[in-house]
């Protein structure tokens, strides 16, 4: 009898962890075309940022497990050596993760990043946009980001990011986006 509780438990420990993965996939994909939610966080530095700072420019909002991992690193690398494309569009890249506020610094200084990364220490910007994977004893937010226009609307949810390309996908995005608003503004 002993044989058949263990299989159970397994299986209603992995029926849990995919039922919590599917709900916040599905939060997250609900959120494109909608009012991003709101947010209010500290950064590296400790000064506090709500969505409500970014109004009036585009936003690229993207989440991540972990300070100073390999997939991290190279993704918020690829987003620095892009500084100057994004703000030559007047966008603004923040990163998210679960990390602390000292994490946050000493990655930020260790690979010079010039943007906000923000400390959602508790969750609950990462429950809110539906990326918050918990695993019971470690909570993470997924490697998902988005784009919000200037009016705080998701226009583009990447559900899956290739770290290496990521950064110059999303570039081409806000261009055509940006270009979509010009010719919609003209006609």
């Amino acid at each position: 009898m002993k044989q058949l509780r263990l299989p159970l438990i397994l299986w209603a420990i992995l029926l849990t962890v995919s039922a919590t993965l599917l709900s916040s996939a599905a939060t997250a994909e609900s959120l494109e075309n909608g009012p991003a939610p709101d947010f209010r966080l500290q950064d590296q530095y400790g000064d506090w940022h709500e969505l409500a700072d970014y109004q009036g420019r585009w936003l690229v909002l993207y989440f991540y497990p972990r300070d100073d991992t390999p997939g991290c690193t190279e993704e918020a690398c690829n987003f620095r050596d892009n500084i100057y494309a994004y703000r030559k569009l007047g966008a603004e890249i923040v990163g998210v993760s679960l990390d602390s506020v000292e994490s946050h610094k000493k990655f930020s200084a260790k690979y010079r990043l010039p943007f906000t990364i923000l400390a959602d220490t508790d969750g609950q910007t990462a429950r809110a946009y539906g990326v918050l994977r918990n695993l019971k004893l470690v909570k993470l937010a997924k490697r998902q980001s988005f784009i919000i226009d200037p009016e705080g609307r998701v226009v583009k949810h990447y559900g899956k990011v290739d770290t290496a390309a990521h950064s110059e996908q999303v570039l081409a995005d806000l261009r055509a986006f940006q270009s979509q608003s010009d010719n919609g503004s003209r006609g």
